[in-house]
């Protein structure tokens, strides 16, 4: 059984989206998030906060999380890795027109 699917890609090609700036800042913000993501998992294996000096006290893991997710979110942006997937995106979103 054959499908023909040539009428449905020439509809998803029409409602794809057109670029234009409200479309760049949404994909920066996602782009940054990532970057986000990836920084905070690098942050949570360099940064292993266990000093023996002092007893683990209640809470103190999840301060340590709330610094780490707010140092990344600042981070973010900073390192290139949202840049480089943000211009590879826009490439990519050019090509399918």
């Amino acid at each position: 059984m054959k499908i023909d699917v040539s009428q449905s890609l020439y509809v998803a090609q029409k409602k794809a989206p057109k670029v234009d700036a409200k479309n760049d800042k949404k994909l920066k913000e996602q782009t940054d998030a990532f970057e986000a993501l990836v920084l905070k998992t690098l942050l949570d294996t360099a940064l292993k906060l266990e000093n023996p000096l002092y007893p683990k006290e209640a809470g103190s893991d999840i301060y340590q999380s709330m610094y780490k997710d707010t140092l990344s979110e600042q981070l973010s942006g900073g390192f290139g890795y949202s840049e480089l997937l943000f211009n590879f995106l826009k490439e990519q979103q050019a090509g399918k027109r």
